[in-house]
């Protein structure tokens, strides 16, 4: 009965979850006033899928990244060009964020054992692999299928790396500051206690 109610828990959080991070990347959008025109807003859509990844860990974490791109895919909040691209820049990109779940079990030992010093600097080394991981996605897309919108004279690739990254190294920053504020204010049972 408890592994049921657990599983229950899980697909409930990672549904939540999912959608605030879809709301919150929406939001970005309105507010970006369509700075990137190609795509790409600073935005703190990767918060959730972060906390579900020190939560649940890696499964989790790439599940609620997965169902953010289909969310935007589905609901329409995309900018879609060809498949494999839309593939690479929502499915793709959003899941690998999750593999910030590979420091879930040190941000609880660090928790349990009080060391804030340590689930800290744990929490921003799994912000900053998540964010490069889904960076490196949107520079590969933006090499492959962007860069016709090169500067003349420019590198597509240099291109490519400034673009994304005007909005991305933004994003990592912001997100990695709200989830050090969020985990320091909710009880850390939440993210201690055997799910």
């Amino acid at each position: 009965m408890n592994k049921e109610r657990s599983n229950t828990l899980f697909i409930a959080e990672v549904a939540v979850f999912a959608a605030l991070a879809y709301l919150l990347d929406f939001v970005a959008g309105i507010l970006s006033l369509r700075i990137w025109p190609q795509g790409g807003s600073i935005s703190i859509a990767m918060v959730p899928i972060f906390l579900i990844a020190y939560r649940w860990g890696i499964k989790g974490g790439m599940l609620t990244g997965f169902l953010l791109g289909l969310l935007q895919f589905i609901l329409g909040y995309s900018q879609i060009y060809t498949l494999i691209q839309g593939f690479i820049d929502y499915f793709v990109a959003f899941s690998v964020v999750g593999l910030a779940g590979i420091f879930a079990s040190p941000v609880k030992n660090s928790l349990i054992k009080h060391e804030k010093g340590k689930w800290m600097s744990y929490v921003v080394m799994g912000a900053f692999l998540g964010s490069a991981l889904r960076y490196l996605c949107h520079v590969l897309s933006g090499i492959v299928f962007f860069g016709e919108y090169a500067p003349k004279g420019q590198p597509v690739a240099i291109y490519s790396l400034l673009y994304n990254g005007t909005y991305m190294l933004p994003s990592f920053i912001i997100s990695a500051i709200i989830i050090i504020i969020v985990i320091s204010a909710v009880p850390k049972r939440l993210f201690t206690q055997k799910n």
